[in-house]
């Protein structure tokens, strides 16, 4: 018997929200990379794209913004995200993914600390 396996989907991410209206954005993302559901993001202060949020810069991105509630590939050129950016929202953490970067428990909690800041509330269980 075959295994069938799904990727990740925004209910993988996203355990509860008040209202999408309020919490939710369309942006653009920075071309260049995949974006994988969960992508944790920032702000191109520049440029007002986001893209993955590294662990030290000084453009803007390095400060955690927002959550990519659905996959997009942007290899080739800038494209269109739906992302979560303000709470009240629970997002799962085991289900967020990082830039390279961000590779310890000690980065990887300042991360989780920007978007609790923001009303984004990562949860082990929801």
């Amino acid at each position: 018997m075959p295994v069938l396996t799904q990727p990740p989907t925004i209910g993988d991410v996203l355990k509860f929200e008040v209202n999408p209206n309020y919490t939710r954005e369309t942006v653009t993302l920075a071309g260049g990379t995949a974006y994988p559901v969960g992508a944790v993001l920032g702000r191109v202060s520049a440029s007002g794209a986001y893209t993955l949020s590294p662990d030290t810069g000084a453009d803007g991105s390095e400060a955690a913004a927002a959550v990519l509630l659905y996959a997009v590939d942007a290899t080739l050129a800038d494209a269109v995200g739906i992302v979560v950016v303000r709470g009240p929202v629970i997002v799962s953490r085991a289900a967020l993914a990082y830039d390279a970067s961000v590779d310890d428990s000690t980065k990887i909690a300042a991360k989780l600390g920007q978007l609790v800041d923001l009303g984004i509330l990562p949860r082990d269980s929801a």
